[in-house]
């Protein structure tokens, strides 16, 4: 595969910066965005400034970390093999949701608090809606500790929310049939972000700002005396810096193979799309919030999904799965179990059409929880991953989080630390 520098003008008119372009290398809309010089955050570290830095993968975590780095003061190299958004991409798909419950997890809580007010930023200044607020319905068969915990962490943050009974739930939303439903943790300001669109924006801002987009397969050089050297492009090329983060979501236990367990496993998921009847706000993310159902199974879904249709998907985690060259066709199984679930919960959708289907991929550390840390052989070589099916809301807070570290402007946290995974 051949290399080349994509500029912000080229990037722009081809649709890698904002209209459809393809992040393999990275973490898997509607209306114009605007193209205006942003400008780094007020008050913004520059400790950074004659840093180099290169990151691989230009996803949810590594275009985030990129555009942090970049507002730091660093010079900045982001590369990815597919582009921001593609189909094989942990970041890909339409939507995203984002909601502050994680049970007893506050670092989570807070860093979705922190990440919404960025996405919400970040939609303003480029001139383009990432964010729209639905609600979000978190729906058990009991009280459920997961929810249930997470309600003294709302409640200190400030994230407003109710606590509903089935019946509550029913008479609240009609369009859902509350049986078997004990209660309802309802998070008021969640909703749900354009994911493949964000990826995008968040290049074309990098680029806005200076940064450096490389389309290219890349993989870590030689690590001698603690110390990674450069990353080598498939072309031949190398590429030097004093930073290195990879931001590789499932191709990062490709990238280091040398981990027990691995550092991440891939797994296929299927999310369905399916008609609503025709003139059914009811049915849409105008009067209905995105929800989770947990149970013997744990559903998700994102009603009307910016105009996509009736997203629902099965939270299980599926077969082992190759994100490369892996086959994307939907299974009659997945369809049929999505099917069964919606129009049990939702009466209305009975019927409903399929009108669009993916597969893509979870990112699964071997505990669920993120990676940020340091590659044991290099200290200049940053692994950020293990998204593992809820990381894509995060991005805005890791990003930071990842550029602070590198930068020595932040302790590591000990959370996202590769050691817990040690047998």
């Amino acid at each position: 595969m051949t290399s080349r520098k994509i500029s912000r003008r080229e990037a722009i008119a081809t649709g890698l910066a904002g209209a459809g372009a393809a992040a393999a290398l990275g973490a898997c809309g509607n209306g114009p965005g605007g193209t205006a010089e942003p400008t780094p955050a007020s008050g913004a570290s520059q400790s950074g400034r004659g840093v180099r830095a290169v990151v691989v993968g230009a996803g949810a975590f590594g275009g985030w970390t990129a555009l942090e780095l970049l507002r730091r003061g660093a010079q900045v190299t982001l590369v990815d093999a597919w582009g921001p958004g593609n189909s094989r991409a942990s970041s890909g798909g339409e939507t995203r949701v984002i909601r502050a419950t994680y049970g007893p997890d506050r670092i989570y809580s807070e860093m979705v608090v922190r990440a919404l007010a960025r996405w919400k930023e970040a939609g303003e200044r480029w001139g383009d809606r990432l964010f729209f607020e639905t609600g979000a319905l978190w729906m058990s068969d009991g009280v459920d500790p997961y929810a249930t915990d997470a309600v003294p962490i709302l409640a200190d943050l400030g994230v407003p929310f109710e606590e509903l009974t089935g019946e509550e739930l029913g008479r609240r939303f009609p369009q859902i049939d509350p049986e078997g439903i004990a209660y309802t943790l309802y998070e008021k300001s969640a909703g749900y972000l354009l994911a493949r669109r964000g990826c995008q924006r968040v290049l074309e801002g990098f680029l806005a700002e200076g940064g450096e987009y490389r389309q290219a397969m890349a993989s870590p050089g030689a690590m001698a005396g603690g110390a990674l050297g450069d990353v080598r492009l498939a072309s031949g090329e190398t590429l030097e810096a004093d930073i290195f983060v990879f931001a590789g979501g499932p191709w990062l236990a490709e990238l280091f193979p040398g981990f027990d367990p691995p550092l991440v496993s891939p797994t296929r998921q299927e999310i369905l799309y399916f008609g609503t009847p025709p003139g059914r706000p009811d049915l849409t993310d105008a009067e209905l919030p995105v929800w989770v159902e947990t149970g013997e199974s744990l559903f998700y879904g994102v009603p009307g999904s910016n105009f996509r249709g009736f997203k629902v998907a099965d939270d299980a985690r599926g077969a082992p799965f190759d994100p490369t060259d892996g086959d994307r066709t939907p299974s009659p199984e997945a369809i049929a179990t999505a099917r069964n679930y919606m129009e049990r919960r939702f009466p209305a959708m009975r019927g409903a059409p399929l009108i669009e289907a993916r597969v893509c991929q979870y990112e699964q550390s071997a505990d669920g929880h993120l990676i940020v840390d340091t590659h044991p052989e290099a200290s200049n070589a940053w692994i950020a991953g293990g998204g593992s099916g809820h990381g894509y809301k995060l991005g805005p807070a890791l990003g930071e989080m990842v550029a602070a570290q590198a930068l020595g402007e932040r302790e590591k946290e000990p959370f996202f630390e590769l050691g817990r995974l040690a047998g």
